[in-house]
């Protein structure tokens, strides 16, 4: 036998039995060979790729590879469906991670293309989570679409609208939570009776109020007050047309200066007396709101389908403060107050500052705020750019610590991921979303969820009946 190297072979052996000899001396495993679609395609050619070993905390890697390794929001809370990469079940509810920590505030964006599943998500929460407790209330539909929702969970629905027989004052009190004083209360009624007069005042006049419209608008309200118990809409446009010549005297003004004064703001607010919403807002109440309810609605699909978004939004004005009292006790629970078709109550900057009050409130208050939009860029049509407006709704999408993003269009991918701060693997899995499946975006966190519905609430979500 002949001696190579370290190894003793037979005479004569061939190179293939030297190399095998050498493989097992050092237990050198053999080179893998290629696959039949390496072969064909000649990527494999038994190299072997090389990476450079990196090695990071979990806390970084998950903002590397979203989605991968997640452990989910835990167990308390409504279920919305399953956890598309770790799995599991996907839960949610905004008073319990706000308490924990993981969201800062309890409201919620949801934005979706129309027949990407956006409704059925909205009422797949609202729904599930009022087994849980919680409560709902939906002050603007403009296309009916929670009626029926809301009669099967037991609650109650108010159709609004021109010729019908309901009839909301939006002056109205309130009842009075037991907690507050009875002259804090007085305090709290008239700021909030103030505060609708102003926003339907300079929503109609297209502008904000003058120096002397306020003070035409606060003496008037005085007045009013002190004359009635409960005051209406038409009694403050005769307290605007014919001012209280006390009053005017008290504040150092006369009678037919302050006429002057207040002229615009009474013709403005006059609308809902004699223009075009007259018999829905011009008396005493003919209904009202019961807090006990686990939903209620205010249907004004009535105000018919012509995009009537000026009266839409004077409506939704006046149903908010009618509702605010009951929204604003301490006793009354946690509750979701949904704003559909947000994109239609948007374009007006006095009626902006009022949600985005409610919007800061909602801790204090317990509600959470559920915005739904078609697409982030209807926020071009609130106003121009650098205006007020366009400065308060992106505040209303700042204030939402939960965006629930369904599928978006290609063209409005860009806007998307300026305005939440998306990530480039975000922004493409939300390019690709198929129908009931969204991105679930919480501050450092996201999930994709695949919405499961039960037969039923397949049926009684769908929006395609016409179709």
């Amino acid at each position: 036998m002949a001696r190579h190297s370290v190894y003793y072979e037979r005479e004569g052996a061939d190179r293939a039995t030297r190399r095998a000899n050498r493989r097992a001396r050092y237990d050198v495993p053999a080179r893998p060979q290629p696959s039949a679609i390496e072969a064909e395609t000649g990527t494999g050619g038994g190299r072997r790729l090389r990476v450079d070993t990196h090695r990071a905390t979990t806390r970084v890697l998950r903002v590397a590879y979203p989605f991968l390794a997640e452990g989910g929001l835990g167990a308390d809370g409504t279920y919305m469906g399953s956890d598309v990469f770790s799995g599991g079940s996907f839960v949610y509810d905004p008073w319990v991670l706000y308490q924990s920590r993981v969201i800062t505030n309890p409201n919620v964006l949801l934005a979706g293309v129309i027949g990407s599943g956006k409704s059925s998500t909205a009422k797949a929460l609202i729904t599930r989570s009022l087994a849980l407790g919680h409560k709902a209330y939906v002050p603007c539909d403009p296309k009916g679409e929670w009626t029926a929702v809301a009669e099967a969970m037991g609650g109650a629905t108010i159709k609004l609208g021109p010729g019908l027989a309901t009839r909301l004052n939006p002056l109205d009190a309130g009842r009075k939570p037991a907690t507050v004083e009875p002259d804090e209360w007085l305090r709290i009624v008239w700021s909030r009776r103030r505060a609708l007069l102003g926003t339907l005042a300079e929503s109609t006049l297209g502008r904000p109020l003058a120096a002397v419209e306020h003070t035409a608008l606060d003496l008037a309200l005085d007045t009013v007050c002190s004359q009635v118990a409960t005051p209406t809409i038409p009694d403050m446009v005769v307290a605007l047309f014919t001012p209280d010549s006390a009053f005017a005297e008290r504040a150092g003004l006369r009678r037919t200066t302050l006429v002057d004064d207040g002229r615009e703001v009474a013709h403005a607010i006059r609308r809902l007396v004699h223009g075009d919403l007259s018999g829905m807002f011009d008396g005493p109440s003919t209904t009202e709101f019961d807090p006990a309810l686990p939903m209620v609605t205010l249907d004004t699909s009535w105000l018919g389908g012509g995009g009537n978004d000026e009266a839409l939004r004077l409506t939704l004005a006046c149903a908010a403060s009618w509702l605010e009292a009951a929204v604003a006790d301490p006793a009354a629970g946690n509750r979701y107050i949904v704003y559909d078709e947000g994109w239609r109550v948007m374009r007006d900057a006095a009626l902006l500052r009022r949600m985005q009050e409610q919007w800061k409130l909602s801790r204090a208050w317990g509600v959470s705020n559920v915005l739904i939009v078609h697409r982030l860029s209807d926020l071009a049509a609130v106003g121009d750019l650098g205006s007020e407006a366009r400065a308060l709704a992106e505040g209303l999408l700042a204030d939402c610590s939960t965006r629930i993003m369904l599928r978006q269009e290609p063209d409005q991918l860009s806007r998307t991921a300026s305005l939440l701060g998306l990530t480039d693997v975000e922004i493409a899995t939300i390019a690709k979303l198929p129908k009931g499946r969204a991105l679930w975006r919480l501050p450092n966190r996201s999930f994709v969820v695949q919405l499961v519905r039960h037969a039923r609430e397949v049926e009684l979500f769908d929006t395609d009946a016409r179709m």
